[in-house]
């Protein structure tokens, strides 16, 4: 599950609420026969492709990198032994696609009074790029300091500052949140001045953030080709209060030579599909869609520094196995297309990139049931995003969903992380997305957030494997009736995002 950067200008808390989206339609109805496979999808299965998709083997199966091409190698032979056809690229379950990765250069040094700042322990560069510096810094007491002087072409530092408004309590990743709005608050204050460089010393909230959050500076940028955007043209450096102390004497001297490394990696998507049985219909598509890659080798927490991704999210990379097993015993009148999305944990690349390069007609995909992290959080709680407005664009395809609920599964359905208001900005952080933007109905189907989301801590052992097969469960029965409705569901007149 992608932790979008867009989710900080949200405000607000939204209080939780279980309310129920529209109530079925006469397409909904039409298509309301049980699911004949529903016990072909079995726990022991789920638990034993669980367990190695996010062991420690997979060393959390990072975009760009062999660790998630070997997660995509096992997910196509699980395909494959499981009878589904290939429906990647020239007869393969594989879609290859480049990924542009920027990053800080290994090379870069930085100095303050001809002392050395150890990159990633002492400094964090927080964009790659490339820059040169020499000169002495001028000290910020605060923002008020800026006003009616003259500070361009010069290099400030100061405290880093909470940023106004605070992220929201209880958000994930809120230590990361405080230093991102922060840094981007300053940051853009600064800039307006015209200054050279900026350095900001950790506030005593940052501080204890640096390793988890410098982790991901340390790791740089991910883009497709197309999505490419300019470097930034001034330095930002994050500092601990130690290496920032000198700073604050006013005669402090900084040089840095930064560099910026440009890389362009291979990642994969992986597609299989299971034929339908009518000829009118099976030329159309049912898409269920995850991700399979996570975040990978980090700054060891606990002395952990795999970040497994049992939630997010091997959990629905195994749930679309299952689901692959129940269609072969039984097919839909419409096929069931699988895709594995590679890097969604780097900006929904994968995702992205299919919906612009499908390796089925487009027109072909009736809907998209999306799902990312299912097996956390209370037995009987459940989330279905895209059920309400403004996020909701198909209202037969949200009444599939909550019938085969109420009929076979069960779940009281938290619709209120649709709002648009909500802090974590959820519904734009999964691999529906894309393809919602390209028109198609969809849904995405989650158990919603949990401590141990983006750490080392989500670990298989720590999943509900019977909630993750009442998960799976439902994502198979909305899809069968999906494929066996003699009508294709479609996108509402007027639906928008808000975003």
């Amino acid at each position: 599950m992608l932790p979008v950067l867009s989710s900080l200008v949200l405000i607000g808390v939204t209080v939780l609420s279980c309310t129920r989206p529209p109530a079925s339609s006469s397409l909904a109805d039409a298509a309301a026969t049980a699911p004949p496979a529903l016990a072909a999808i079995q726990e022991a299965e789920l638990r034993k492709d669980l367990f190695e998709l996010a062991s420690d083997s997979m060393r959390g199966r990072r975009a760009g990198t062999a660790d998630e091409l070997r997660a995509a190698v096992w997910v196509a032979e699980r395909a494959r032994q499981i009878g589904l056809e290939p429906a990647g690229d020239d007869g393969t379950y594989f879609q290859f696609y480049p990924v542009r990765r920027l990053t800080v250069a290994a090379t870069t040094r930085l100095h303050i009074n001809g002392q050395p700042l150890r990159l990633w322990q002492d400094a964090w560069v927080t964009a790659p790029i490339e820059a040169r510096l020499d000169a002495p810094v001028i000290w910020l007491a605060s923002l008020a300091d800026t006003t009616g002087r003259n500070l361009r072409g010069k290099v400030v530092a100061m405290n880093l500052l909470p940023p106004v408004p605070l992220p929201a309590l209880k958000m994930s990743l809120w230590g990361f949140r405080y230093i991102l709005a922060a840094l981007n608050q300053q940051g853009a204050a600064l800039r307006a001045k015209g200054v050279a460089g900026i350095l900001l010393v950790a506030d005593n909230i940052a501080e204890p953030q640096l390793g988890f959050v410098g982790h991901r500076y340390q790791d740089g940028v991910y883009q497709l080709p197309a999505m490419a955007t300019a470097a930034p043209i001034v330095p930002v450096v994050l500092l601990r209060q130690a290496a920032g102390a000198a700073l604050k004497s006013g005669k402090a001297r900084v040089t840095a030579d930064l560099g910026l490394d440009s890389f362009i990696y291979p990642s994969v998507n992986v597609i299989a599909r299971a034929p339908g049985t009518e000829a009118a219909q099976r030329q159309e598509n049912v898409l269920f869609s995850g991700h399979h890659d996570h975040d990978g080798i980090g700054t060891p927490v606990a002395g952990d520094s795999i970040w497994n991704g049992a939630d997010d999210n091997a959990t629905v990379s195994v749930a679309l196995l299952a689901i692959g097993r129940a269609w072969k015993k039984s097919p839909g009148r419409r096929s069931a297309l699988f895709v594995w999305h590679g890097a969604e944990e780097r900006g929904l690349l994968g995702s992205r990139w299919y919906a612009e390069h499908p390796t089925v007609p487009k027109s072909s995909i009736v809907a998209v049931l999306n799902a990312d992290m299912i097996g956390r959080n209370a037995p009987d709680s459940a989330a279905l995003l895209g059920s309400t407005v403004p996020h909701r664009n198909s209202t037969a395809l949200v009444a599939m969903a909550v019938k085969a609920n109420e009929q076979f599964t069960k779940f009281s359905i938290d619709t209120s992380w649709d709002d648009p208001k909500h802090p974590e900005g959820w519904y734009f952080r999964s691999d529906h997305v894309p393809y919602v933007r390209a028109g198609i109905p969809a849904l995405f189907f989650t158990t919603l957030l949990h401590s141990d989301y983006h750490t080392p801590r989500d670990e298989a052992s720590r999943i509900d494997i019977g909630k993750l097969a009442r998960m799976t469960r439902w994502m198979y029965a909305t899809g069968w009736a999906v494929s066996n409705t003699a009508e294709r569901v479609v996108v509402d007149p007027g639906a928008t995002l808000e975003r």
